[in-house]
């Protein structure tokens, strides 16, 4: 067995922590911080609360983005002494304990290194994501369910705050659609990779004859608006309409029309929500989410027709991103960046990140490439 050459290694961990450490802009870094905590200390603080929370929102993420960088430079430079010590005593324990330090090291350094190529105007933004059942019937439902499951346990792995805004169960099993919010510094930047056609292959648990059956669920991806991106709505606009809340099977959960339905004239676009107390709450949440959707519907058009101008048309995604089939064989893959694994039932449980970093870096790549190209 060659023996790990130590010295190299670190190397290359000092020159990737260099890099992400110019990325990050370590004293702006520290400038946001204190800016914020100076904020944070103000007496009249929580006499805005909604203020307030982003105020301590922002503060805590910030501290805790500047805390990896720190702990991660110190864990570079304790491996190295670990390592001269293990040499030094030619102790192989010490040793091995040294390479499984360095293999965390690496893994936290790569996510890191993505997190630095989600330069996008939106990247920094909490994610709002919307499930919908496509073609398939029942199995279609049901898909449109595992998904949502897939990528609530892939936020809770992370230790990340999920909302869901709203469900529409279909009559038999799953879920007709499925909004929720990923409240997490860059987590429009990171799922938004996510965004498109989703095809399941599996032996369809709701056919009698046990047959292969192919189905396909899409995922919307947009970023969480905030008041600066001022996207002002006439009213006259939108049309309103009121509906009782329901859950699975149509049975009522709510006795009152407190759900709120937003349908954007000009474009078409719906938003529904009934996942709040009272209608006041669901109205604003709808119109929260309707703003984002148009507010990325403003971009992509721009972005069109930047394409337009440069005589570039190329779809960035296709219709069917991603395959997960369970029969006849196990295997999960994306069609855009050829990443794959070979334990779907992990992947329902929320291992998603290996497919969302090589989604992020392939999109980078895609950019890099635009940008050449102009």
């Amino acid at each position: 067995m060659a023996t790990l050459d130590f010295s190299a290694q670190i190397k290359t961990l000092r020159s990737t922590y260099a890099s992400i450490e110019e990325v990050s802009d370590v004293e702006h870094l520290r400038a946001s911080i204190a800016e914020l905590s100076q904020a944070a200390g103000a007496p009249e603080l929580w006499d805005n609360p909604e203020s307030a929370q982003k105020i301590t929102s922002a503060l805590s993420h910030k501290q805790a983005e500047l805390d990896k960088l720190i702990n991660l430079k110190q864990a570079i430079d304790d491996l190295e002494i670990m390592v001269g010590l293990g040499q030094d005593e030619e102790d192989a324990e010490v040793l091995a304990e040294a390479e499984t330090e360095l293999r965390a090291i690496e893994k936290k350094l790569k996510e890191l290194e993505v997190i630095t190529l989600l330069s996008g105007e939106y990247d920094q933004r909490e994610a709002v994501i919307t499930i919908r059942a496509g073609a398939g019937g029942v199995d279609a439902a049901d898909f449109a369910e595992m998904l949502m499951r897939m990528y609530l346990r892939w936020a809770e792995k992370n230790g990340f705050e999920t909302a869901i805004m709203d469900t529409s169960y279909a009559e038999e099993a799953g879920l007709k659609s499925a909004t929720f919010e990923v409240k997490a510094p860059y987590a429009f930047g990171r799922l938004s990779v996510e965004a498109g056609t989703h095809r399941l292959v599996r032996i369809s648990p709701f056919n009698s004859q046990g047959k292969r059956m192919t189905s396909f669920a899409a995922v919307e991806v947009i970023p969480l608006i905030v008041q600066t991106d001022h996207i002002d709505i006439p009213d006259s606009e939108i049309k309103v309409d009121v509906f009782r809340s329901s859950g699975p099977g149509g049975q009522s959960v709510n006795t009152t029309d407190s759900a709120v339905r937003l349908t954007h004239i000009p474009t078409g676009i719906v938003v529904s929500m009934q996942n709040e107390k009272s209608q006041l709450q669901n109205r604003a949440a709808a119109l929260r989410v309707l703003q984002s959707r148009l507010l990325l519907l403003r971009k992509e058009q721009e972005d069109a027709q930047k394409k337009e101008m440069a005589g570039d048309v190329k779809a960035s995604w296709g219709d069917q991103m991603r395959s997960y089939v369970l029969n006849p064989y196990q295997m999960v893959k994306d069609l855009r960046t050829s990443y794959e694994e070979g334990n779907p039932s992990a992947v329902f449980d929320g291992a998603l990140d290996g497919f969302i970093d090589a989604g992020v870096r392939w999109r980078a790549g895609q950019r890099q490439t635009r940008k050449n190209e102009e």
